[in-house]
């Protein structure tokens, strides 16, 4: 779907027009009024519609307009409409049309007292419903033409400015299209080497520097941890990293994001049931999520040094996968007692983040993984959980959420070396991979703390229950959501470009 900016709604385009709480019709909403000889209002009182937030009435042929169908769009309290809110209002907009028409026009003509200035408004809505109408429809060879998407432009008309408040949006959701692209991919296509291929092809042409690291490389650098869960696939790991610095210093000190990429986790040795296991396609979406982020900030030319790494693995139970109670040494040197195969995301993270540490000297480091079932059961699929062990670093990250709409629910951490670390100490390594049941996500945590090194401000980010949505929501459909992207991009424009 293309986003346009006019003048006017063109003629063969589906109107939508803004209604705002009380029917308080916009004044491009009155006008079409007027033309209908009444109908609109007669509609909206025969619906009882009032304006209600997200709230549509569609009103087929209206007499006098000359179009097919016109959407009356709930506005909610116009003051309080912000950029979030005109976001979840394109989602509505998109939800409504996808199928039904192939142009559409919101017209804010003489919109006033908004939240938001109304090209802000305007460019915020088009993100919205682009992210809403996105769908991954690669493999639906049986598609009726009712059941295919037939909304191919969206004009926002009636907002000067509208474009180029636009322009940097858009490139954020072409960030949050390759996450759930990457997401929502089977296994057989999207796997260690493939991931590589994929993402390269998307953020080299920005600008954006691509290292990678093969199997003999993280062998040869002690990655002992990584390559453990790696030893039962078929498919050879990898070690993705991307960096763009669109400061003008190479000096910068760098921001760095990792990610976990399980390509598809069986859970090794310690199987996981067969129900179900299908969904571990999606274990790699914190890779997802870095890798958005990096195609979003270069592509609208981020003011930031920031380091994207993704740790790329495939989790699987063949004759030489790792076993239970193995002793593994990582990237740091501190040994790892291997209880459970299916508690591989953090074994991953840790080499990742020991290594990207060591070669980039960031002063903050940030890693997204989907890495516990429990998180899920404390906070459900709203918000995710973060663990940080710097107030200012999570107070940050917190606003984020709230601004970008990947929203997060801050965890307890403890010190390194207080009681939960003691959860997971071993008898015959330095730590074991998993703590006891309670506290699981907590738990996890604290492992990938020990890898943190002193005086660096961290935050992990669990979002096991984000990245995948059974139901729709206001900007996405069922299935991939590209967390994390907005999450990152936010925060950059916040606090690396402020």
């Amino acid at each position: 779907m293309k986003v346009g900016f006019e003048g006017k709604v063109a003629a063969d385009a589906a109107l939508v027009l803004l209604v705002a709480a009380d029917a308080g019709m916009s004044p491009a909403a009155e006008a079409a009024d007027s033309a209908s000889g009444g109908q609109i209002g007669r509609a909206m009182k025969a619906a009882n519609f009032t304006g209600k937030k997200g709230a549509t009435l569609e009103i087929l042929a209206p007499q006098g307009l000359g179009r097919d169908r016109v959407l009356l769009l709930g506005l909610g309290e116009p003051g309080k409409a912000d950029a979030l809110a005109f976001e979840e209002l394109g989602g509505k907009v998109a939800e409504a049309l996808l199928l039904k028409a192939s142009a559409a026009a919101v017209d804010f003509s003489g919109l006033s007292g908004l939240g938001v200035a109304p090209a802000e408004a305007a460019a915020h809505l088009a993100l919205g419903a682009c992210l809403r109408a996105w769908r991954h429809d690669r493999y639906r060879t049986t598609l009726k033409d009712h059941e295919k998407p037939k909304l191919e432009r969206l004009d926002m008309v009636g907002a000067p400015g509208a474009e180029a408040a636009f322009a940097p949006l858009e490139k954020v959701a072409d960030g949050v299209f390759l996450a759930r692209e990457l997401v929502t991919e089977p296994a057989n296509i999207i796997y260690p080497e493939s991931f590589v291929a994929r993402v390269r092809a998307a953020v080299e042409p920005l600008g954006v520097a691509v290292r990678v690291l093969d199997e003999a490389e993280m062998k040869a650098l002690g990655f002992g941890c990584l390559l453990g869960v790696a030893q039962g696939s078929a498919r050879p790991p990898r070690l993705l990293a991307m960096e763009w610095n669109g400061t003008g210093n190479a000096e910068a000190v760098p921001t760095l994001f990792v990610g976990k990429g399980v390509t598809f986790d069986t859970g090794g040795i310690s199987i996981k049931p067969a129900a179900g296991m299908e969904d571990m396609k999606w274990d790699m979406g914190g890779a997802a999520a870095v890798a958005g982020a990096m195609m979003a900030l270069a592509g609208r030319k981020a003011k930031a040094r920031v380091v994207g790494v993704c740790g790329l693995v495939e989790n699987m139970p063949d004759g030489g996968a790792q076993r239970p109670g193995d002793v593994v040494t990582s990237f740091s040197g501190q040994t790892v007692e291997v209880i459970n195969t299916d508690a591989e995301g953090r074994l991953v993270l840790a080499d990742a983040l020991a290594w990207a540490q060591k070669e980039w000297k960031p002063a903050v480091v940030v890693d997204l993984a989907t890495l516990t079932g429990a998180i899920i059961i404390a906070l459900g699929h709203e918000y995710a959980g973060m663990f940080a062990n710097d107030d200012d670093l999570a107070e940050r990250l917190l606003a984020a959420g709230e601004a970008s709409g990947d929203r997060l629910w801050r965890q307890p951490l403890g010190e390194k070396g207080g009681a939960y670390d003691k959860l997971t100490d071993s008898q015959i390594a330095d730590m074991k991979n998993v703590g006891p049941r309670e506290g699981g996500s907590i738990t996890a945590a604290q492992f990938l703390q020990r890898f943190i090194e002193d005086g660096v401000k961290w935050a992990h980010l669990d979002i096991a229950g984000t990245v995948w949505k059974a139901k729709a929501g206001p900007t996405h459909d069922k299935g991939a959501t590209g967390f994390g992207v907005r999450l990152i991009d936010r925060f950059v424009a916040a606090h690396l470009e402020a």
